[in-house]
């Protein structure tokens, strides 16, 4: 009986424990690797030399002020003409130039607020007949792939498990991919949970966008 007991406190421990240790720890790998920033300062104006101690933070608060400043730049009239100038300038250098745009279009894609990307949450038959999993929309395919594709098509992302950042790119036939209702949210949390944390079942809503016949 007390084994039982000190069993159920150790889970319930590590249950408060674990995403909380997990979640710092990323946090301090994302804040880490926006700190290196300072290395663009000279050393004499680091928090080291000027205090006698580092500051974490302070490359990552950099950061963020650089990103901004380029923001409220590029926005105007003058920073256009400047990032058009740039970009035509990266245009001439091979391989860069391939490198630089293919980067481009996907940031644009994912970042823009008229961007389809990520916009939503499938529900696609993967990899085989009867076997589901979850996916999100990226787009139509184009160019020379829609001249070997008939009827309909869409471009979906199929994240892995536990890590989303790698997956598979699959165009299916749009009749085969079913709308889900759950925000794009939701949905990462439940690939990245493996399934366990599940979302809360909503009334049908909205129509899917092709339901399977």
């Amino acid at each position: 009986m007390r084994r039982q007991l000190i069993k159920r406190y150790f889970i319930t421990g590590l249950l408060i424990w674990v995403p909380l240790a997990i979640t710092a720890w990323v946090l301090t790998l994302i804040v880490g690797t926006m700190d290196q920033s300072l290395h663009l300062l000279p050393a004499a104006v680091h928090p080291r030399n000027l205090l006698g101690f580092d500051i974490p933070g302070v490359g990552a608060v950099l950061t963020l002020l650089v990103i901004i400043v380029t923001g409220v730049l590029a926005a105007n009239f003058i920073g256009q003409r400047l990032v058009v100038w740039w970009e035509r300038l990266l245009a001439r250098i091979p391989v860069v130039n391939s490198i630089y745009n293919s980067v481009k279009q996907v940031s644009d894609t994912l970042f823009s607020s008229s961007g389809n990307a990520f916009r939503k949450a499938l529900l696609i038959e993967y990899p085989r007949r009867g076997t589901w999993t979850i996916a999100f929309l990226t787009g139509v395919p184009g160019g020379e792939v829609l001249r070997h594709l008939e009827g309909e098509y869409v471009s979906v992302y199929v994240p892995t498990t536990p890590n989303p950042t790698s997956g598979f790119f699959l165009m299916l036939p749009r009749k085969e991919v079913i709308e889900l209702e759950m925000s794009v949210d939701t949905a990462l949390k439940y690939v990245i949970s493996m399934g366990v944390v599940a979302p809360v079942l909503r009334p049908a809503g909205r129509a899917a966008i092709n339901q399977r016949n």
